[in-house]
């Protein structure tokens, strides 16, 4: 089709209020969406999995057994990212999303119907397996394209940051809503929440994929892609061309994520593992807490973004790494009094240090890479810490704590990571308030300059 189709007609500023407006919703609901999916996986991995999949095996075993299906998840993602940043780079944002929410979608509806292990034997965590695979595959293609719809429609360098903060909110909203459906099960099935009660979240999961695909279809493709697409600056294979390009910010974009991305899947998945087999506390109030914490997180990620548009996006990432770093001793002090209040306070409070760094991270990351580079360049780097950090994150802390018997092993763990983010956020560069638009390939120098070389 002629790229000329597709030049940024100027639009009046109401229209693109409104177009601004309609991506941010777009997005944040998508990205609810998708990660309700992807949380009320762990969630239940914790709770049921290990029994169900895994019953012949010791409860420890079998534990690890199911967080090992559930880092299958994690490291699909940068296999999603590199197939769906590609086509964000050459079809555009909006196309590309709606593909990841029907993937993402889809398999987790089809969770609800997989047989256990005393139906189908060993099959069951097969199949359960595969569709956590196309699970990671749907998550690794959708967050660079949230990012990018809301970021690249901002109308204001000077509110980037709280603008790509928003698809971020749906981190905090997917938990709150998989904890909600996982407690609201709790309750009605009682002693059958591990026969049939875990499975009708999944199987709701399909009226949400309906209504994000509505409002997706309904969002224009962001000024910026139009833009390349009408410059004929659309790469030929943008994954392999920012990895040429830009493969330290690649790397960085992957470790600046270890304090926030680990330490999260601790407090919020590992600690149903904690909690109920070596606590003996109650699954309702540790599920209770993981909901009260999504829900602050409703105001603190927003609240962060905002302040990095005035503080510095990668002065106020380190900020938060430190404060993961410390508060991880902290946490499984309260913790380990068994107190339900201790407890509680502790799973609140562990997501602020989170929210610190989540709140500015989708702007820190994506405005590093190059605008015709910025779908693959963005997803890569930041799936990549799934493989490193979020997939390993609950395996590493139940071996830590089979090794050691101490919650404070772990919280050496978040702390090591902490240190990995705090390097990394140091050598990033930091775009806070400065013009994205133009092309800019040669990140480290300072410079910006256009290169159509590689461009068709």
């Amino acid at each position: 089709m002629d790229p000329a189709h597709y030049r940024a007609t100027p639009l009046s500023e109401t229209e693109a209020r409104r177009q601004l407006r309609r991506a941010v919703i777009a997005s944040t609901v998508g990205t609810t969406i998708e990660w309700y999916d992807f949380f009320l996986y762990s969630t239940v991995t914790g709770l049921v999995f290990a029994k169900l999949y895994f019953p012949e095996s010791d409860p420890l075993v079998g534990t690890l057994q199911a967080f090992l299906i559930y880092a299958v998840g994690f490291i699909a993602r940068p296999i999603g990212a590199a197939i769906f940043g590609h086509y964000g780079d050459r079809i555009g944002r909006k196309a590309t999303l709606v593909a990841t929410l029907l993937l993402m979608g889809l398999a987790t509806f089809a969770v609800a119907f997989v047989p256990s292990y005393a139906q189908i034997g060993i099959w069951g965590a097969v199949i359960l397996t595969v569709l956590r695979f196309i699970q990671g595959v749907g998550v690794g293609g959708e967050w660079g394209g949230s990012v990018l719809m809301s970021m690249e429609w901002a109308r204001s360098d000077a509110h980037r940051g709280l603008i790509a903060s928003w698809p971020q909110f749906g981190v905090p909203a997917g938990l709150f809503l998989a904890n909600l459906a996982v407690l609201a099960m709790s309750w009605l099935a009682g002693n059958q929440f591990a026969t049939w009660g875990w499975r009708i979240p999944f199987f709701l999961s399909i009226a949400l994929v309906a209504i994000g695909l509505y409002i997706r279809l309904n969002v224009l493709e962001t000024p910026v892609f139009a833009r390349l697409l009408a410059d004929r600056r659309i790469e030929k294979t943008p994954m392999l061309e920012v990895i040429r390009r830009q493969p330290k910010d690649i790397m960085l974009s992957a470790l600046v994520r270890m304090a926030e991305q680990a330490p999260f899947y601790i407090f919020t998945a590992f600690v149903f593992t904690y909690g109920v087999l070596t606590l003996g506390m109650s699954r309702n109030l540790l599920l209770a807490a993981v909901l009260a914490a999504a829900a602050l997180e409703f105001f603190t990620i927003p609240f962060f973004g905002y302040l990095s548009d005035v503080w510095g996006r990668r002065r106020m990432y380190i900020a938060g790494a430190v404060a993961v770093g410390i508060f991880g001793f902290l946490y499984f002090a309260m913790v380990d009094t068994r107190n339900p209040m201790w407890i509680f306070a502790a799973i609140v409070l562990s997501l602020v240090p989170h929210s610190m760094m989540y709140g500015p991270q989708a702007a820190l990351i994506a405005e590093t890479f190059t605008g015709r580079l910025r779908y693959s360049g963005a997803s890569m780097g930041y799936q990549l810490a799934s493989v490193i950090a979020g997939g390993p994150a609950p395996l590493i802390a139940t071996a830590l704590f089979a090794r050691y018997h101490s919650g404070y092993a772990i919280a050496a763990y978040v702390l090591v990571c902490a240190g990995l983010s705090v390097f990394a956020a140091s050598q990033l560069r930091d775009y806070t308030n400065r013009d994205i638009s133009r092309e800019y390939d040669e990140v480290g120098t300072g410079h910006d300059r256009r290169d159509a070389g590689h461009a068709v």
